[in-house]
Formats: structure tokens, sequence, C-alpha cells
């Protein structure tokens, strides 16, 4: 392979807001170009976050029109870039390497793949999946360790961003499929990435998604929740597309705060555990339960508010009803961006990026 072309991608994909960490050894130039043909490097590397007609990406390129959209049509089948409709046709755009190119190497992922992502992983300890801010994810709670008297707000409830949405789906976990190609990972249920959308029918087309039904997704949102999966979504508060139900042992995100130690690598809930100390029976219920070693259990249990990220998992698991979640105090935790185009804009400004050029 050329790494020009790779190097090339690479840094075309640190300049959108999410980054692209590279790392000594140039491992990652290795993983794009298992993504990656050479051409459809050059022709990322052009390419700008605001979708445009194939013509103009093909002009930067030297592409007509023609050869230009059958190029790009081939690239977005296999996801390395995105897609909507315009007024005289097909719009493409860039996409991040995360949340997004990999995401969708979901039917293209292999040992090999598997493999390189992990060394990369390894040797930029999670890169932009776990480091920066504002954080790629923010943690749901489980609605039912909540309290009904505490004000949620939409962006705070999963079962109501399913509620407000017109199309639902379920595609397997891509972090859960990455670890058991390279023969780790746990035995947490694979098929419940949860997807909706605004618009009905959406996702009928999709060779990777399974379409559901609004009862199927909340459904498996529970199921989720009964496993002990922590939920988590994009760290807005609107346009939010998708829930993970994830685990520390696979999760590209969430093992950034248990394998590499790193807090931030996800947005804590704006909720904190509680322990009612006189109903607790410290039966210990709560230590298997908790994902991020926040619970110890002496006389009662008690929690680590530091590791502790409001996800609620544990609630579930207490026989004795002595664990809630209460909202912290306030200042502790910032309201997320409001959608997308503002997450993007604070992460830039926190990177020291402009994305004049990118978008």
């Amino acid at each position: 392979m050329s790494d020009d072309v790779y190097s090339k991608l690479a840094e075309r994909l640190d300049e959108i807001p999410n980054g692209f960490t590279r790392t000594e050894s140039g491992i990652e130039l290795r993983l794009l170009a298992k993504m990656y043909e050479p051409l459809e490097a050059e022709t990322a590397s052009a390419m700008r976050l605001t979708p445009e007609p194939p013509a103009a990406i093909g002009e930067r390129v030297g592409l007509d029109a023609e050869a230009a959209a059958e190029r790009l049509a081939a690239m977005r089948k296999r996801g390395l870039i995105r897609a909507s409709r315009g007024d005289a046709g097909p719009l493409y755009g860039l996409m991040p390497f995360a949340v997004g190119v990999y995401e969708d190497q979901l039917g293209r992922m292999d040992e090999e793949m598997a493999s390189l992502f992990e060394q990369y992983y390894q040797e930029s300890r999670g890169g932009i999946m776990t480091q920066g801010e504002p954080a790629l994810h923010r943690v749901i709670p489980v609605e039912q360790s909540v309290p009904v008297d505490i004000e949620v707000f939409p962006y705070e409830r999963a079962t109501e961003m399913l509620e407000r949405a017109r199309a639902w789906g379920v595609r397997d976990c891509i972090c859960r499929v990455q670890q058991k190609k390279i023969g780790k990972g746990c035995d947490s249920p694979i098929d419940n990435c949860i997807v909706f959308a605004p618009v009905p029918g959406v996702f009928d087309k999709s060779e990777e998604i399974r379409v559901l039904s609004k009862e199927e997704a909340l459904g498996i949102l529970a199921e989720a929740a009964d496993a002990g999966l922590v939920h988590s979504t994009s760290n807005q508060q609107d346009q939010i597309h998708y829930i993970c139900n994830c685990c520390t042992c696979c999760c590209g995100i969430l093992r950034g705060v248990a394998e590499f130690a790193i807090p931030t690598a996800v947005a804590r809930s704006d909720f904190q555990m509680t322990v009612d100390d006189g109903a607790c029976v410290a039966c210990g219920a709560c230590l298997d339960r908790c994902r991020f070693g926040a619970m110890s259990v002496d006389d009662v249990c008690a929690v680590d508010e530091t590791r502790c990220v409001g996800c609620g998992v544990c609630v579930t698991a207490c026989p004795a009803d002595a664990l809630v979640l209460r909202r912290r105090p306030e200042g502790q935790v910032d309201a997320p961006p409001a959608n997308g185009r503002a997450w993007m804009a604070e992460r830039a400004k926190n990177r020291g990026k402009s994305m004049e050029g990118i978008l």
C-alpha cells in the first residue's frame, strides 16, 4: 500500500472535530488500508462533512460526474461515507472515523480488521473514543432507578426517545462483534444496538438493520437493562438516533473508563447513586452488577462517587430496594450540547481546530 494516500486520509479525518488519533507505529494506516481502497481513500480525503453532489466532489479528484457518482455510491455501500437526498439527486459527505465509519464496518468485520482495530485501540489508549471534550457518548440512566418524583429531561429518558421516533431498528453491537473476533468479550446479547429515526420506513432497505416496531424496540431496551448493560448515546440533547447497550469489557468507549482509568471517556449522567443505609442488607448483589467498580460493601453498601457514572444498573439488582439515583449537586455535570452542530463546535474549539475547511 501507499502510505501517502492513507496518511492524507488520516489527516483529513483528524480535521473533523471528533478527531483521528495517530500512533508512532502507524497502525492506523494499516487499519485505514483494510477499510478503504486507495482511490476511495483519495476521494474521501477531498470530501467535506457537508453533503455535496458527485460533480463537486469529482471535480476535486479529477473525475467526471458519472464516474464520481459511481465511486461515491460504492463507498456509501461500504459504510465509508454518508449519503442524503438532494433536489437533483444523492449528496455525499465525509464521516468521522468514530462514531461513523468504524461502526458501519459491521458487515465487513473479520479477524484481520478486528485485530488491527485492537492494536490501534491499545496503542492510542482508546484514541478519540476515550479522549477529548465533550466526550463522544453520554450515559442514560436506567429509568427504573430514578424516583418518579424527580424531573427527567427528554434527553435523559431512553424510552421517550423511542416513543418520539417514527422508525425503529436494531443492529449487532460492533464492539462485541470485534471482541469476539479476537477471542475476547462476554456473553452479553449482541443484537441490541437500537437505532431510530423521525421518518417512517427509513430502515426498510438496510442489509444490517433489522426493522422493529416501537414495542419491540422498547422490549430490547428493557432486556438490555435486565442484562446489566449500560445505556449510552451521542452526547447531545437533540438529534439523537441511536442507543448503545454495552459493557465495560467490549465497548470502545466504556473500556476507556474500566481499562485505561480515564473517567472522562464517557459523559456521566446527571445522577448519582445513593444508598438507604437502613434498608441495605449488605448482600453484595450490587458489587457484581456495577461495571465501574463504584460499589463496596462493609456493614452497608458504599458508593465511590468518582467512579459512579450514574447508569443505575445496580439498582435493578438490589433485592432490598436500598439503591436509588438522585440528581448530582448543581454544577457537577454540565448539560450536553444542544445538538450535533453545537457538539462539533465545542469539540473543535477544545482541540484547537477550525471547522472552516471541513464543513
